[in-house]
């Protein structure tokens, strides 16, 4: 059987499944606490490179899913412990390596521990509960002043879902792909007994691309080479840029804000909430898909960063304030579905490979982020008009890339270039081309 056959043999979200989803979810309000924690401290925004071409190698998913969480949760104890403001810097810079890149293996396990079909719910409950983070640390940062008190008391939870984590297996998805079958198929029975389906024999199908365990894993390389992968590279790292461009830029924004900074951080979070819903909702529609999806947040979020030039600061429902907020809902759709399409879009063995070099492009975004708007030095519209063709410019990019619902997840290189595969997204492509 192949590898999706096995997961609806063993059960596509059982509640083994669910319960290590919910240790990864509940992971992301830890991780939105580290990442907003300068905006209330009141430092500069650092961020981070290095170790998304770490989680990117030839290494497992959970041994370096684990390192870093546990090295961030020891940077994390060094912000509130730091004696100088040079060792504070370095602390929260170590920390953002270990958050920008742990995250994104985070993400990725919610996607393969469950059947494909259940990839767009795991992934958007993920983003969605990084909001609640953000806002969650609002009220935290409310109640807890002292900054030493509140980096301590944001970084505590990372310790306890460290142990839990522990617990976690390796992504059969990763082993199959690396040729570690029997190892997969161990996996996945233990999936099924825990599932209540008692020990139900698994085999999957041995193909040649996965046969030879010790063969060199495809890098980061493979991502440039490769005639398919090349071009939806290029277009996703412009993508995941603008995203974070004006995702960060709008949210960043909420600390510059005047009147109550715990409220308008709040708020920046709230406003994520309605997004997800609307992500499930159009993502699963034949007629928009991801890709279609994707383009319009973007574009729509664009839109409402364009308008805010036309409507007074504040003091009136259409604001732009409120305007701002409409931008945030928007590109935080857009995120939410560029990280699923992304993961659909790259075949497994060569997944954390494509999301981190995403991710590295998203970091230029974010580091960016924090410096748009001292353009309103130029012109008070200039911040916003730099969102706005962003966004727009993206969500153009983005119908250059095929559709993924419905479609079969590639697990090999091999499969990605086979005749088969590439008849079953030719038309969405040719499509895309027209509608551009």
């Amino acid at each position: 059987m192949d590898l999706e056959e096995a997961y609806q043999v063993v059960g596509e979200f059982g509640r083994h499944q669910k319960r290590m989803i919910t240790i990864l979810v509940l992971l992301q309000i830890y991780m939105a606490c580290q990442s907003m924690l300068i905006i209330l401290v009141g430092a500069v925004t650092l961020n981070k490179f290095v170790l998304n071409f770490v989680y990117s190698s030839i290494f497992e998913r959970k041994p370096v899913f684990l390192t870093g969480l546990f090295f961030e949760v020891l940077f994390g104890y060094g912000t509130a412990l730091a004696p100088s403001y040079e060792i504070f810097a370095v602390s929260r810079l170590l920390v953002g390596m270990m958050n920008g890149g742990m995250a994104l293996v985070c993400f990725v396990l919610t996607q393969e521990y469950v059947g494909k079909s259940y990839w767009a719910m795991t992934g958007t409950l993920t983003n969605m509960t990084f909001a609640v983070g953000i806002t969650l640390f609002a009220a935290l940062g409310y109640y807890v002043r002292p900054w030493r008190n509140l980096a301590t008391a944001a970084n505590c939870p990372g310790l306890l879902l460290f142990l839990l984590c522990v617990t976690l297996p390796e992504s059969p998805r990763w082993l199959y792909s690396r040729g570690h079958t029997e190892k997969a198929e161990d996996i996945l029975q233990d999936f099924a007994v825990r599932n209540g389906k008692g020990r139900i024999p698994v085999k999957l199908r041995r193909t040649v691309s996965t046969s030879a365990p010790d063969a060199a894993s495809p890098g980061v390389f493979q991502l440039v080479t490769h005639p398919i992968l090349r071009w939806r590279t290029v277009v996703l790292m412009y993508v995941w840029y603008a995203c974070s461009l004006v995702y960060y830029g709008l949210t960043l924004s909420a600390g510059e804000d005047k009147g109550n900074r715990y409220l308008s951080v709040a708020m920046y979070g709230l406003v994520e909430l309605p997004a997800y819903p609307l992500c499930m909702y159009f993502i699963n529609k034949q007629w928009a898909g991801r890709r279609k999806s994707m383009s319009n947040f973007l574009a729509f979020a664009g839109i409402s960063c364009l308008l805010t030039m036309f409507v007074p600061e504040s003091g009136s429902l259409l604001s732009a304030t409120s305007l701002a907020l409409v931008g945030k809902l928007m590109v935080s759709a857009a995120f939410n579905i560029v990280y699923v399409y992304t993961s659909e879009l790259y075949p497994t063995v060569i997944r954390n490979a494509g999301l981190g070099v995403c991710s590295m492009s998203c970091r230029v975004g974010g580091i960016l982020a924090p410096f748009v708007p001292s353009m309103k030095s130029l012109h008070t519209s200039m911040p916003f008009m730099v969102f706005c063709l962003s966004g727009i410019s993206a969500a153009c990019l983005g119908l250059l890339l095929p559709e993924t619902l419905n479609k079969p997840a590639a697990e090999t290189l091999d499969e990605l270039s086979s005749p088969t595969y590439q008849r079953i997204l030719k038309p969405q492509v040719n499509m895309s081309m027209t509608e551009l």
